[in-house]
Formats: structure tokens, C-alpha cells, sequence
């Protein structure tokens, strides 16, 4: 009698636990800019656009200094960027452009584009009007 009442409680404990966990709600993906010295914005001048990778969930703009040295910037969403003014024509190889990163914090070359200066000034900017964004 003893061991049926406590099978019974068990059983009822185990379909408690698995009702709650089909009722749980999957939580979204985040990507961590926890790689980034985010929020510390760098500049280059006089960078030469190798490639703008228009890719979903991020762009990226390969582009290289005067002395040769390469550098990978990730960005936003093409979805994002478009809000903001951006396109994939937006960049070219081969153009010359200023632009603002947070800096990969292992030192290696690139990191989160912010903005990038085109040569006729026209400035485009990753977040809007006001160039930040917290994440």
C-alpha cells in the first residue's frame, strides 16, 4: 500500500515536471560583442576597400591601410543597415574611405564597424544619427 502511494506520487511528480517543460518558452539567440572593446571607437583614415560582404546576420568590410596592413570589420545585419541608409552598392574595392571600430580586444586587425566616411564625406553610420548603441 506504502510503496503504491508513493509510485502514485512519483508519477504524478514526474508528469508535473514534464507539463512545465513543454509549456517552457525557447529563449532568442544573442551574439556577444563581448570580443569588442565596445563603445571605444577607433579611427583609420585612408583605407582601401578590399571587399563588403552584404551577408546575413552580419556584413563585413575587408579593407587594408597605405603600408598594406589587412583588417576584417564585422557590422550589422544588411536588414539593419538598410534603415540607416546603407546598401550593398554602399561600398566598392578599390575605394578610399576614413572609418570609426571597436577594436577586437585580442589586438588582431578589425573589429565592429561604426562608420565609415566615403570620399565624396558622406558619412555612414552603423547605429543612426548618433553613432552608438548599447547591445
Amino acid at each position: 500500500m506504502k510503496s503504491t502511494i508513493i509510485r502514485r506520487g512519483l508519477l504524478a511528480c514526474a508528469v508535473a515536471v514534464a507539463s512545465v517543460a513543454t509549456l517552457a518558452i525557447p529563449g532568442s539567440a544573442h551574439h556577444s560583442t563581448a570580443m569588442f572593446a565596445w563603445g571605444t571607437s577607433t579611427r583609420l583614415d585612408n583605407m582601401t576597400v578590399d571587399r563588403w560582404e552584404w551577408t546575413n546576420p552580419h556584413t563585413f568590410l575587408y579593407a587594408h591601410s597605405a603600408d598594406g596592413t589587412r583588417y576584417a570589420f564585422e557590422g550589422m545585419s544588411p536588414n539593419h543597415l538598410v534603415r540607416y541608409g546603407w546598401s550593398r552598392r554602399s561600398l566598392q574595392p578599390g575605394q578610399v574611405i576614413s572609418l570609426t571600430h571597436y577594436a577586437l580586444r585580442d589586438g588582431r586587425n578589425g573589429g565592429f564597424n561604426v562608420t565609415v566616411t566615403l570620399p565624396n564625406g558622406t558619412t555612414l553610420n552603423q547605429f543612426g544619427e548618433s553613432g552608438s548603441r548599447t547591445r
